[in-house]
């Protein structure tokens, strides 16, 4: 069995992304493990840490209920504010072994943030695992 780890907050329940995770669960066992780093991003001058996180377990807990009933077998946590950081922490507590990719899901190029800071690139270079990277249009905006 495989196992991919996905890093998204924003585009966590696009389409691409989706399809991303059937087409790998169709073509091998696969599971995945979510991270969702909090985002600061609403509108708005002041932000919390606690709100901010609050969001992210909402948005977690949303794509988790989504997928499980498309059948794909996920579980998933909450990271820190940085994208590249959550990812380093779970392959520290768990190992590289344990997975056999990473899958970095963005906004478009135009308002990525995580693009306009390199991070599928930054992350390819902390890890000896493959990185992909999808371009995800979110169905929705989080509240």
């Amino acid at each position: 069995m495989r196992r991919y780890l996905v890093v998204a907050h924003q585009t966590l329940t696009s389409p691409e992304l989706l399809e991303a995770m059937r087409a790998k669960s169709n073509e091998e066992d696969a599971t995945f493990h979510l991270v969702v780093p909090i985002f600061h991003g609403e509108p708005g001058l002041t932000w919390t840490e606690g709100h901010d996180r609050a969001v992210a377990h909402r948005v977690l807990e949303e794509a988790l209920q989504m997928m499980l009933a498309e059948g794909l077998a996920v579980s998933g946590e909450v990271g820190s504010d940085s994208p590249v950081d959550s990812v380093a922490e779970v392959i520290r507590r768990e190992g590289t072994a344990t997975f056999s990719g990473i899958i970095v899901s963005t906004l478009p190029k135009i308002v990525s943030k995580w693009l306009k800071l390199d991070v599928p690139s930054r992350i390819q270079r902390s890890t000896d695992l493959a990185v992909e990277h999808i371009v995800g249009h979110p169905s929705h905006v989080p509240v």
